[in-house]
Formats: structure tokens, sequence, C-alpha cells
């Protein structure tokens, strides 16, 4: 937390506040670099290959050695604000001038010091080095409320995903050329679990035209869940997807989306008393997944009141309005670039139905099962590294 609250001093921000910056300069202001920070060298391939070893991810794909860096930049809050996020830049040690960008969103993390850019733990960092090991620039953006960008974190908000998606590829632009390199114009996408949404959220955003410069080339998530309500939602909440995930899973979206949303006036109505007072605190950027282990029942019908399970299992009014504009980023939209969507077919948090559906809104787009591998006892969490390596080695192959 130290070193939290001492990048958040650099900035001269408070750890609670967005800065006081004019609203109507916020749009220019977008993706504009503050601090770039060195993190680790990695010299050579080899030393990659063992950080990414350690990692328990494959070193196949690993060629050169890397360079990181957190970045710190200006973009958006939800309701269009300015604010700041950090994120990762790994770029290769390969003695080239301009490269093509790798864009990496990451899964669901609670305590904002294991975002890529702050983490100690290779879990977090080990894609980021991997596609910059392959030959790429690599961006991974912490979302906002995690790393050092201020306040809590909105979870599943596709729309300031996105934003800070694209707010960092043009940070990394701004600073590339003070190493030597530049970045072309193709962005290549993919992300984990939560990060498969926001992946898809961003190549429809780069489709669209929300970057003059960037423009997709290729996509290829990895174990998203595309369709909440369609299938992640039933999943959840018929037992799909076992306790303690469901329970933890659920009670995030409910706090998360009340924050942007306002589901519920006060958490009673959608939470048991005996959780009531102290289920939003869990979800402050701070606790981590043993807290909530502690601290949450093991069953949805512990932890919520009748109103609460009706409104997860027949959503309405905000939440469902919500929850059409997460699931609409395979829909309404062709990429007209190769995609695949990754998948572990033994996947215990994230059906592949999720995949799937997806595939089936984008029409005659494959769904390439990466095979079951446990990491930590989870195969969801195995697919992150079956299918980091399986994208970059098919980004690679792609000219």
């Amino acid at each position: 937390m130290k070193m939290l609250l001492a990048g958040l001093a650099v900035l001269g921000l408070a750890a609670a506040t967005v800065p006081a910056t004019s609203a109507s300069a916020h749009q220019s202001d977008r993706g504009q670099l503050i601090t770039a920070t060195p993190l680790q060298t990695l010299t050579t391939r080899a030393d990659v290959a063992d950080a990414l070893t350690e990692a328990k991810f494959d070193p196949a794909p690993a060629r050169y050695g890397v360079d990181t860096y957190q970045l710190i930049y200006r973009t958006v809050d939800p309701a269009g604000r300015p604010t700041v996020a950090s994120g990762l830049l790994a770029l290769p040690r390969n003695g080239g001038r301009q490269l093509r960008t790798v864009s990496y969103t990451h899964g669901t993390e609670l305590n904002r010091l294991d975002a890529p850019s702050l983490t100690a733990d290779g879990w977090g960092v080990a894609p980021a080095l991997t596609f910059a090991s392959t030959g790429f620039a690599a961006v991974a953006p912490d979302y906002l409320g995690l790393g050092l960008g201020p306040g809590p974190h909105p979870f599943l908000d596709v729309p300031s995903e996105t934003t800070a998606g694209v707010d960092l590829l043009r940070a990394a632009r701004a600073f590339v050329p003070r190493t030597g390199h530049e970045l072309g114009r193709d962005v290549l996408v993919t992300g984990f679990s939560q990060g498969g949404s926001a992946a898809t959220g961003l190549a429809k955003s780069l489709h669209g035209g929300a970057d003059d410069w960037f423009r997709l080339r290729a996509l290829a998530p990895i174990s998203g869940a595309y369709d909440v309500r369609g299938v992640e939602l039933p999943a959840l909440i018929d037992g799909t997807v076992e306790p303690p995930w469901n329970v933890g899973y659920t009670a995030y979206l409910m706090v998360s989306w009340n924050r942007l949303h306002h589901l519920y006036d006060d958490p009673a109505e959608v939470f048991n008393d005996k959780i009531a007072d102290r289920v939003e605190g869990l979800y402050d950027g701070v606790h981590d997944g043993d807290d909530l282990g502690e601290l949450l029942p093991m069953r949805l019908d512990q932890l919520y009141t009748r109103h609460g399970l009706k409104l997860l299992t027949e959503p309405s009014g905000p939440f469902a309005a919500a929850l059409r504009v997460h699931d609409a980023t395979c829909s309404g939209w062709r990429p007209g670039v190769p995609v695949r969507l990754l998948v572990s077919a033994g996947d215990e948090q994230v059906p592949t139905a999720n995949a799937e559906h997806c595939a089936a809104s984008f029409r005659t787009v494959p769904v390439v099962d990466v095979g079951d591998l446990k990491y930590e006892g989870s195969i969801h969490l195995g697919s992150n590294i079956r299918g980091t390596a399986a994208a970059a080695t098919w980004f690679a192959s792609l000219r």
C-alpha cells in the first residue's frame, strides 16, 4: 500500500479522489502520458523464458529479451469525467524500429496491487512478457480503480474498460519513441476472462474508428464471459459455476453495478442481514480473495434476499439495461480481420457457450479449444496459460 500511496502522491492525487480538471478538456487530454517508470529488464530470451517458467506460463513463444514500464495516463471514468489510470507496457529487445502492438486485458482482480503494472506475482505480468518476447509491443491496462487509478474498480463495465484500453494505446504511442521504437497502426487484441469481453469491446471500438491512428488487425480473446445474461448468470445461479466462484462473482457484479447504475438504495434490499453491512466494503480494491472466503457465505440463498435473487434470475430495469450493454461486444459488427475465440472445454468458471454465442454473432468465427490445464486447481486459470501461448503463436504468424 505504501507503493500505491507514493504513486498517487507523484500525481498529486489522493486515493479516493478524481483529478480536478475541466470536464470540457477531457476528450483532448485522453491518452496523455503523465509518467513512465521503468520496471524490469530481462536482457535475453533465456531470462524471459526463466520468468515465464517460474510463473507456470509456456516459455516456447519467447524469442527476445524484454523491458517493462509502468505508464500513468489520462482517461475518463464511466461518467465521462477526467481521471487517470495506469498500465503495463512491455517492449522487445529485438532492435526493430516499428512494432505491432498486442493489447492484453487481464482477468478479474480484487486488490488493486494485483494489477499488471503493480503486481509482484509473475502471473499478472506473464502475458505481456510473452507477447513482447514474441516481438510485439504489449500493453496491459490495469483498468480504472486498479493499479494507481483512484476510486473503486467498475467491474465488468465494458465502456470504461474500452476507454482505458484505447487511452493506454495512445499513451504507449507517445512514450515508445523514447526507447528507439515506434508503434505501427496494427493492434492485435486479446484478453482473459473479464478481459475477454473487455477485448471484444476494445476490438469493436477500434473497428469503429475510436482512434485515428490505431486499427484492429486480429482478435483472439481467451475464456471470456461474452453473454452474461444468457449464459454466465444462469450458470452462476444454477450451480454450474460452483461456490465460492458464483458467490464472489455475483456479489462483485451487484456491488459494482449499483455504484454505476443504482440497483438498490440500501444493501439490505438485496443482501441478507448478516452480510449487508459488510459486503460493499469487500470490493474496495484493498481486500482480496482470502477476505471474501472468510466473510461471504458459501451459498447464494445465504447471501441474497428474495429480491436480490429475483434481480439476478429475472434482470429488469437498470440491471437489464447494463447487461445489454455488456453483452453487445460481439453483436452489431463484423470484425473483417482474423478472429479466434480461445477456450478450455473443461472451464469450471466460464462455460464455453459464452464463446459459442459470440462466434454465432460474428458468423464463421472459430472457437478453438486450447485444451484443459489446471493451474492452482482451476482449468479456467489454466486456460490463460494455454490461451496466451496460442494467441502469441497465432499473432506472430499473421502478416
